[in-house]
C-alpha cells in the first residue's frame, strides 16, 4: 500500500463469493480521512458486503482491505472502528442510557463517555426512556450513540436512514457532518439517491462494481446529468451499452469466415 496517509480505508482488488457467484468480483476504492463518503446504489448491489469486509466480519476470497493502516478486522482496530448495521442493534427494554452504558462497559470506555455519546446524537432529553418507546429515527440514533461511546475514528454506517422520513434523515445527516467536522471518517451506504447531495464524496456501486468514485459536481460534469439519480442511470446505460457491444464483438469473432 502506497500513499495511504490521507486515506482512512483502502480496498484493493477485493473479491467476495456467495456460493459460486461473485458478489464483489474485483473491487478497489479509497475513502479519504475526515469526510462523509456515501456508498450509493440499488439494493443487492454489494454495499452491505463491502461494509462487512471493511469492518472485518466478511469472509473474502481475495484482495485486501486496510483501515487506518491496519488489515480490516485486526485487534488493533476494535476501538478505532465503529459499525452500525441496518437494523438498530440495541435492547428495546433498556433505556437509552442503559444501552449506551452497556456498550461502554464492553468497550472499556470511561464512564463519562456515556453522556458525551448521548449528547452527540441529541438524545439527552430521552436518556431515561426505554428504547421501545422511541421512534425509528431515535432508535437509529441510539445505535449510533452505542458506537460513538467507544470514540471511534472511522464509522461504517449501513443504510442508517432506511425507512426514515425526510426530516429524520436530515437530522441524522446533520449529525454525520458534525462528527466529520470533529475529524472522524464516515462511510455511509444508502439506496436513496437524493442523499448524494449530503456526501462529501460518492461511490456508486452496481452489481459489485464501482461505476463512479468522485464528488457530486465531478459526477454531474462527467455525465451531463441534472442530479445524482440521472447520473447513476446514465452510467448504467453506458455500462450496459459497452457490455452489449463487447458481447456482440465476441460473438462476431467466433463466427467462421465465409468460404472463398
Amino acid at each position: 500500500m502506497n500513499n495511504t496517509d490521507g486515506d482512512a480505508i483502502v480496498v484493493e482488488h477485493l473479491r467476495v463469493l456467495r456460493g459460486s457467484r461473485d458478489v464483489l468480483p474485483d473491487l478497489s476504492l479509497r475513502v479519504p480521512r475526515g469526510q462523509v463518503v456515501g456508498l450509493l446504489g440499488p439494493s443487492g448491489g454489494g454495499k452491505s458486503t463491502l461494509m462487512r469486509a471493511v469492518v472485518g466480519v466478511q469472509v473474502v476470497a481475495g484482495g485486501r482491505v486496510v483501515v487506518l493502516g491496519e488489515d480490516a478486522g485486526s485487534p488493533a482496530l476494535r476501538h478505532r472502528v465503529g459499525y452500525v448495521t441496518q437494523s438498530p442493534s440495541v435492547y428495546g427494554d433498556l433505556s437509552v442510557r442503559e444501552n449506551v452504558d452497556y456498550f461502554r462497559a464492553v468497550l472499556g470506555a470511561p464512564a463519562d463517555a456515556v453522556d458525551r455519546a448521548i449528547s452527540a446524537v441529541d438524545l439527552t432529553s430521552h436518556a431515561t426512556a426505554p428504547v421501545d418507546n422511541l421512534s425509528g429515527g431515535q432508535q437509529a440514533r441510539v445505535s449510533l450513540a452505542c458506537t460513538l461511546v467507544g470514540d471511534p475514528e472511522v464509522l461504517v454506517l449501513d443504510e442508517p436512514t432506511v425507512g426514515l422520513d425526510p426530516v429524520l434523515r436530515r437530522e441524522l445527516w446533520a449529525i454525520f457532518h458534525r462528527l466529520a467536522d470533529e475529524g472522524r471518517t464516515l462511510f455511509v451506504s444508502s439506496h436513496v439517491m437524493d442523499e448524494a447531495v449530503r456526501c462529501d464524496r460518492l461511490v456508486l456501486l452496481r452489481e459489485g462494481r464501482v461505476l463512479s468514485d468522485s464528488t457530486l459536481p465531478e459526477l454531474l460534469e462527467r455525465t451531463g446529468a441534472p442530479d445524482a439519480e440521472a447520473a447513476f442511470l446514465a452510467l448504467i446505460d453506458a455500462a450496459d451499452a459497452d457490455h452489449a457491444a463487447g458481447a456482440a464483438g465476441a460473438a462476431d469473432a467466433t463466427q467462421p469466415e465465409d468460404a472463398a
